[in-house]
This record gives C-alpha cells, sequence and structure tokens, in this order.
C-alpha cells in the first residue's frame, strides 16, 4: 500500500526556533491554487453563448402560452360585435349608454364601453388594446389583465359622473388608457430584467402624450363649434382618459408580478391600493349622494306641484 510521506528537512536548533515556519504540510497543499467564487466557478464551467441558470429563469418565465391570452380577445370581439348590431349613433335611451340621469342602473358603469360613436373610434381602440393588453395578458395572466382594464372602464364613468356630471358616455377608453398605464407600471417594477426597457417606457409615454394633446384639442374645438340649436355633440371625454389611467397605475403597481420572482415593497403596494381606494370611495359616495339628494329633490318638486293643481281646482285640503 502506497503512502504519502512527509519529509522533515533538518535545520540547526537556532533556525527552526527562530524561523516560525510549520514543516508538517504535505506538499501538494502548497501548490494548491486559491479557491474562486462559486459564481465565477459556475460561470467558467458553461458553454460559451449558455446563460446561467438563474437568467435563464427569468428569460424563460414570462410567457405564458396556457392558458391563452383570450380576454382581451374577447373583449375587442364583443366591442365589434354591439358596434355592428347598435351602429355608429347609439341611441340616448340605450340601456347599455352611461347616463347620470340613470346612476340607478349600475350595468352602464361598466357597459358604455361597449358602444362607441364611429369606426375611427373603435378601431383605435381595440388595436391599442390588442397591442398593449395581449403582452400583459401573455406575462401576467388574464385575471390580473381583466381587474385592471375593468377598473379603467369603470373608473372613467366614475370620474366622469364627477366632474362632467351632465355627459353621456361611449367608447372603451377608460380600459384602453388602464392598460397603458399598467404597461408604464410593468416597466417600472421589471425595469432591470427586460430587453429594451427604456424604449418601451418611452413608448408608452409619448403615447399617452400624443393622444392627451389630441384629446384636448379635440374637445376644445368641439365646445368652441357647439351650438344648442345643432343637438348634442359628440366630444372625447378627457376625464374617463385620466382616471382610467390612474387605476390602470395603481393597481398596476398593486398586482403585476415582478419577473424575478421578488416582492416589490410593502409600502409601494399599499400605497397604490390606498390610492385607487381613495379615489374609488369618493366617487361612489359622491354618486350615492348626488342620487338620493336628487331623488329628494323630485318628491318635493312632485309634491309642491301637486299642491299647486289641487289649488287651482279649488280642491285644497
Amino acid at each position: 500500500m502506497l503512502s504519502t510521506t512527509v519529509l522533515m528537512p533538518q535545520m540547526p536548533p537556532s533556525q527552526s526556533r527562530n524561523s516560525g515556519l510549520v514543516l508538517g504540510i504535505c506538499p501538494d497543499q502548497l501548490m494548491q491554487p486559491p479557491t474562486q467564487p462559486a459564481t465565477a466557478t459556475m460561470a467558467a464551467k458553461l458553454p460559451p453563448g449558455e446563460l446561467p441558470l438563474k437568467e435563464k429563469q427569468l428569460a424563460s418565465r414570462p410567457i405564458r402560452c396556457w392558458p391563452p391570452p383570450c380576454f382581451i380577445v374577447l373583449v375587442s370581439l364583443l366591442e365589434i360585435v354591439v358596434f355592428v348590431c347598435v351602429g355608429s349613433a347609439p341611441p340616448e335611451d340605450s340601456q347599455l349608454i352611461y347616463r347620470p340621469d340613470r346612476r340607478l342602473q349600475l350595468w352602464r358603469f361598466v357597459s358604455y364601453a361597449l358602444l362607441h360613436a364611429s369606426w375611427l373610434h373603435l378601431g383605435f381602440n381595440v388595436v391599442t388594446q390588442l397591442l398593449y393588453g395581449l403582452p400583459l395578458e401573455l406575462i401576467h395572466g388574464s385575471g390580473r389583465t381583466a381587474v385592471v382594464y375593468l377598473a379603467g372602464v369603470l373608473a372613467g364613468s366614475l370620474g366622469t359622473s364627477v366632474v362632467d356630471s351632465t355627459v353621456y358616455l361611449v367608447g372603451a377608453s377608460g380600459g384602453v388608457y388602464a392598460l397603458l398605464a399598467a404597461q408604464l407600471a410593468n416597466v417600472l417594477l421589471n425595469f432591470g430584467h427586460m430587453r429594451h426597457g427604456l424604449a418601451q417606457l418611452l413608448a408608452v409615454v409619448i403615447f399617452v402624450s400624443c393622444d392627451l394633446g389630441y384629446t384636448l384639442y379635440c374637445r376644445q374645438m368641439s365646445l368652441l363649434e357647439y351650438q344648442p340649436s345643432a343637438g348634442p355633440t359628440i366630444s372625447v371625454s378627457y376625464i374617463a382618459h385620466m382616471t382610467g389611467a390612474l387605476a390602470g397605475l395603481s393597481l398596476g403597481l398593486f398586482l403585476l408580478r415582478q419577473l424575478d420572482g421578488s416582492l416589490r415593497p410593502r409600502l409601494l403596494r399599499w400605497l397604490a391600493l390606498g390610492v385607487w381606494a381613495t379615489f374609488s370611495g369618493f366617487a361612489f359616495a359622491f354618486n350615492l349622494v348626488n342620487t338620493v339628494t336628487a331623488q329628494l329633490l323630485a318628491e318635493q318638486e312632485g309634491e309642491v306641484i301637486k299642491q299647486h293643481l289641487l289649488h287651482d281646482l279649488g280642491m285644497e285640503r
């Protein structure tokens, strides 16, 4: 049997005491290279062009093939079908249009998104929600995307009922702007793990800025050209756009996933949820108080009219 021999060279006693060297070490140990970090060793062993395990997981995690992204596609098809059936000029007595005098019909706060004023209006909304909604749905799932979209639609009608409380509302612009703002939240949450994150961020900002500028321009032109004798005119509701974007950004920061699997700061989650809950609570309370007040005034006015009628007929009690 072979054995490792440790050589002990002979040294004078004076040198052995003063040198401080430990001579009982195997020569193989003296030749051992310094230890490298584990990550560097693993990266060195990978074949050329192959990603480390963590980056490979990040690259393969976002895209979901099943279940397929069905929500945005179904909503777009439903909007097209309703437009074909109703036409480009939905009647004011439609059961889907949002009307401030029919606030008790709660479905109108969401169903107005199925109606559109023209083919251009419909085409712009459908194309935009497909371009920005499908990638979100592929990454974050249909459930989160549906919540963001419907919250934007609801925020659009609630915001309009508070600020422009006399207008009728059609179009899915609130939901579309919620998707745009959610895409912005997605870029902010996953900027370090996205390819061309800065380009995506600039694309959303430039698109929203141009559309908001066009919206404000159309709104001012419609107000300047308004003639009471011509009947109701069609104008763009910038409030629905802005409140839909606010809902999409806040719920996007609260609901959307981070691609590396880490948790976002709890303060950010609660702040985003608090902004959305505060706005929604105020809008619900405003509509509730206005609706109850309007009903009480109508009942009092009806009682006054009834008393005047009885007086004129000589039938006063």
